[in-house]
């Protein structure tokens, strides 16, 4: 197994997606595959400790990071959601010469939004989970009704797929108290975008909270849950419209 999987789609400019936990690239991003038609290479890794890149016992967005400014080259779009999303963060924050443009689905910066009786709860609904002794299968159902998705929409096939992940996600690098860096990405000169699902107030406060922080445009995707992406067309035209502003304007 090599120690970075990435699958390749299209040619063009460079833009890294970078998926969330229980989940691999090629599957979280399947919807915006037809961006690679629009004269963009995308780059899909597998996090460490998922799909085909190398085994971990937890997941760590600080090594996810190191992995994205890798795969940045001399320039490079990024595209994070949830964990995946303060991969993507950090990588900008290292890197920001060759971040082109940055777009934050919903990531799980649960420091913020505290401010918010919702980001209060939805915060403490997940971090409960993992004072929790239950069965992975079960404690997969919980997390994800905690994070806004359906586990009755989702199939059975893929709930059974991500069952024997539920261990990575427990064990990996905590989210709750992370020192993101917040200046550095607000003094950086390339475009910011934070996006919502528009199915929680909590998750609403928080991409609130961080876009005000980090200078970045906000917009609400309504669709699938937490899994923004799902929805295809909605967020692609954002991320086209992103994209294609970047270039249009690139000493900003």
């Amino acid at each position: 197994m090599s120690e970075l999987f990435f699958d390749s789609w299209g040619t063009g400019t460079c833009v890294v997606l970078v998926h969330g936990s229980l989940a691999t690239g090629a599957e979280e991003w399947q919807a915006q595959q037809p961006l690679a038609d629009e004269g963009f290479r995308l780059l899909v890794p597998d996090r460490r400790g998922y799909g085909q890149s190398s085994a971990a016992q937890g997941e760590d967005f600080l090594r996810d990071a190191e992995d994205i400014a890798a795969l940045m080259s001399d320039g490079a779009h990024l595209v994070g959601h949830s964990y995946g999303g303060l991969g993507a963060l950090f990588a900008a924050a290292r890197r920001p010469d060759a971040t082109l443009s940055l777009a934050l689905l919903e990531p799980a910066a649960f420091a913020l939004g505290q401010h918010h009786k919702s980001a209060r709860a939805l915060v403490d609904g997940v971090r409960r989970l993992w004072d929790e002794d239950r069965p992975d299968e079960d404690w997969l159902i919980r997390f994800l009704k905690a994070v806004g998705s359906d586990p009755d929409e989702i199939p059975s096939e893929v709930i059974a797929a991500a069952v024997p992940l539920v261990p990575v996600l427990r064990r990996g690098r905590p989210i709750w108290h992370s020192e993101l860096p917040l200046a550095r990405l607000a003094a950086a000169r390339f475009p910011k975008l934070v996006v919502s699902g528009g199915h929680s107030d909590g998750f609403d406060a928080i991409c609130d909270d961080l876009a005000e922080r980090i200078g970045a445009s906000r917009t609400v995707v309504r669709g699938a849950g937490h899994e923004i992406q799902f929805t295809g067309p909605p967020l692609n035209e954002a991320l086209l419209a992103l994209w294609r502003g970047a270039a249009a304007h690139p000493d900003r």
